[in-house]
Parts: structure tokens; C-alpha cells; sequence
């Protein structure tokens, strides 16, 4: 060692873990949060359990920590930091099964993780992702269209920001997109932090046993999409069918929910920041509509509430060690608001170069989906903007039912006009 402080032994006036937003700042970080980033970039917290897990709330340190092999994702080893009564009820009712408590591989650790990923990669790899620009952006205005024939004021969420990605990671997949209604309610129901244990169980069972089904039919009759891929891994004996169901789940559930989160809450950073909103809407310069959906990501980092990890062996960093075994919560929405790295990270800046944010994590287990997701998001920002230059809130801030039940955060509805 080299003078780093174990505190293992001393935990007493641990604050609680606390990740509730304000009312009147809801698309700022929780101020506990903030609180504790103020007191160091690695600091103890107290979960519901009275565990007291390592928060990460320094950029360096976040990334450090999620990069690093000593650390691991897996929920069933000890000292894995349970968030909720209602996670720690799932991964004790799953080890009693003999079952992972999550879909897919988001929840293992290398090599399995490693080899599951790599049969889904290219499906979205940035060439992949650009061939599916046209179509995409046909989406976005055939939405455009209904929503100006239609009445007004309407709900963004329902008439634009769901739609857009449902319908891409629908076309992607091969899940017919018909069935929309049925996976977004169940969707909801999993990433709800109130959901029981039985409730977000039976949303995964229906899910699983939909995705299921559609995976038989590509068994049968394989297209040319990600579902019958898999089919085609289950065929060639790498992929158990349940797995493979697994991996759909996974894909389906966050290929929609978060981008539609980030085109919701987008928009409405841009209308509550005319100038940025000006600036983007005008120009033509792809680097800039680029660079704002960059801004934005660092901005609302709508994965928020920390993420979970564990230490496999002692780890020694920022004047600390954490010890094998003990629990570690590496916040995003900190991270990306770390003065360090991002100067004056309460102001939204498109011009700024955010491009090391942490909104799709960092190391083996970042977001897999973020080329398409960009994709989305620019088609998305531009395409709204500029073909409703009138754009305006039709509510109150107070009256916009943010969730902050969610483990993903958003709104539940954005009424809007022009």
C-alpha cells in the first residue's frame, strides 16, 4: 500500500443513499448526490440494508472502476450493493432457482459476457447503424405528419419520442411492431423501482415467453434481422433457445425505452434553453448536431441512480481501498457533472466537447446499442426541430410527471404545441 485509508472499520454517520430529484430542478442530479461529490470522488453511503458500499461520483474514478477486471457485475457474489428491498427479493428468489436474476449477458461477467456480446456486435456496429439513417429518418417525419394534422396540444412522448425507437428496434430485431403497446407496458412495469417482485417477474415471463414464440417462428422461417440471428446461434448449438430469449429481452426492452427517456427529456432541455435550441435547429453542420446530442447525453444521463459493481479483489484508488467483497455504486449523473472534466456542467453547452461522458457507461460492459442510439437521437433532435420551428411546452414545468419511479428517468408525458 501506499498510505490509501481502509475505513471498513469505522462507518459510523454514514449518510443514506438518497438519489431523490427536486421538484423545481428535475433534470439536475439528486442534491445528495451532489452533496456527496462534494465530499470526494469515493465516498461510503448507506443502503436501505444498512450496507454501506463505495458511491463513485469522480469521472476518473468511475471510469477507473468500470474498466477495471478486479471489478465485477455479477449480482449473486457477496457484497453485490442491492439498490432496492425489491432487487435483493429477485436475486434471492433466483438464487433459490438456480437462475440469473437479469436477462442476458448485461449481468455476467468476461468470458461468457464477452462471447455472448460479440454474436449481437455487428448488428450494430456504426456502418450497420448508417444504413438504417434513411429509414429511420422516414420514421421521424412520417410522425412529424400525423402530429401536425392532428390536434394540438399533443404528447410528445406518445405521438414522437416512443414511436421512433419502438419502431427501429422493432424493424431491427424482426418483432412486429403491432405489438408495441404490449412490450412497452411490460417494459414499464420492469424499470418501475415500486414494482413488487412478482409484478416485474411476471412482465419478464411475458416478455421472455412472447420473444420466444417469435424465435420458434425464425427457427422455422429465418428472416434477415436479430432475431433470426439468434435463432441461427441456437441451431448451431452456441446459444441455448433460452438464452437466446434472454438476449431478446434485453435488446427489445432497452433499444426503446432509453432513447425514447433521452428524446423526451432532449427536447425538453432545448425548450428551456432557446439559445441551444436556435443554434441546433439552424444549422446544417452534422459535427454540431453531433456534438449536441453529446451535450445532451452528458446532461440528463437518464440512467441514473448509480450502477452496481463489487469488488473481486483490494483496490486501491483516490486515497482509498476498497476491500474484496465490499460493494461499489459508480454514479453517471455525477460523473457527468464533474467540474473537473466538464467546466460549468450545470450549463448546457452543444458546442462543448462531451464526448468523454459516461452516459453509456465505460469499459466491457458499455451500452451496446450507443450507435444506434446516437443515430436515433440526431434523426430525432433535427428532424423535430426543424420541421416545428414554433415547438413550445403546452405545461407548466411543475406539472410534467417526470418518473422518479424509474430506473430509467424521464417523463411519463410532455405536453406540447406550436
Amino acid at each position: 500500500m501506499t498510505g490509501a485509508v481502509s475505513d471498513s472499520a469505522n462507518r459510523a454517520g454514514v449518510p443514506d443513499y438518497d438519489i431523490s430529484r427536486p421538484a423545481g430542478c428535475p433534470l439536475d442530479p439528486a442534491p445528495a448526490m451532489r452533496a456527496r461529490q462534494e465530499e470526494g470522488p469515493l465516498v461510503r453511503v448507506r443502503l436501505w440494508d444498512g450496507s454501506t458500499p463505495w458511491l463513485v461520483t469522480g469521472h476518473e474514478e468511475h471510469r477507473a472502476l468500470l474498466g477495471d477486471p478486479r471489478v465485477s457485475v455479477e449480482p449473486m457474489r457477496p457484497g453485490w450493493p442491492k439498490l432496492s428491498p425489491g432487487e435483493a427479493a429477485a436475486i434471492e428468489q433466483a438464487a433459490k432457482s438456480g437462475n440469473a436474476p437479469d436477462v442476458s449477458f448485461i449481468m455476467m461477467d468476461d468470458p461468457e459476457h464477452a462471447r455472448l456480446r460479440r454474436m449481437v456486435t455487428s448488428s450494430f456496429t456504426v456502418k450497420r447503424v448508417e444504413a438504417m439513417r434513411a429509414p429511420t429518418q422516414q420514421i421521424a417525419d412520417d410522425l412529424v405528419d400525423t402530429m401536425l394534422a392532428g390536434p394540438k396540444p399533443v404528447d410528445l412522448v406518445e405521438a414522437f419520442a416512443l414511436p421512433v425507437p419502438s419502431l427501429v428496434i422493432s424493424n431491427l430485431l424482426g418483432v412486429p411492431y403491432e405489438e408495441h403497446e404490449f412490450f412497452q407496458d411490460n417494459s414499464r412495469t420492469i424499470i418501475n423501482r415500486n414494482s413488487s417482485v412478482e409484478d416485474r417477474t411476471a412482465a419478464r415471463l411475458r416478455l421472455g415467453g412472447y420473444l420466444d414464440g417469435l424465435l420458434g417462428e425464425k427457427l422455422a422461417d429465418p428472416g434477415d434481422d436479430l432475431l433470426s440471428g439468434l435463432a441461427e446461434r441456437v441451431k448451431a448449438g452456441e446459444l441455448s433457445r433460452a438464452t437466446a430469449t434472454g438476449m431478446a429481452v434485453l435488446m427489445l426492452f432497452a433499444g426503446h425505452e432509453t432513447t425514447a427517456n433521452m428524446i423526451t427529456l432532449g427536447v425538453l432541455t432545448l425548450l428551456r434553453n432557446p439559445d441551444q435550441l436556435a443554434l441546433l435547429r439552424d444549422s446544417d453542420d452534422p459535427k454540431l448536431v453531433a456534438s449536441a446530442v453529446e451535450e445532451l447525453l452528458r446532461y440528463l444521463t437518464i440512467t441514473h441512480g448509480g450502477l452496481r459493481r463489487v469488488a473481486l479483489e483490494d483496490i486501491e484508488i483516490a486515497g482509498r481501498v476498497i476491500r474484496a467483497g465490499e460493494g461499489i455504486v459508480p454514479v453517471n449523473e455525477t460523473a457527468n457533472r464533474d467540474p473537473s472534466v466538464f467546466p460549468d456542467p450545470d450549463r448546457v453547452d452543444i458546442t462543448r466537447d462531451a464526448r468523454r461522458h459516461v452516459a453509456f457507461g465505460f469499459g466491457v460492459h458499455q451500452c451496446l446499442g450507443q450507435p444506434l442510439a446516437r443515430m436515433e437521437l440526431q434523426v430525432a433532435y433535427t428532424t423535430l426541430l426543424r420541421r416545428v420551428p414554433t415547438l413550445a411546452l403546452a405545461a407548466d414545468l411543475e406539472r410534467i410527471p417526470f418518473k422518479h419511479d424509474g430506473f430509467v428517468y424521464g417523463a411519463y408525458e410532455l405536453p406540447v404545441t406550436w
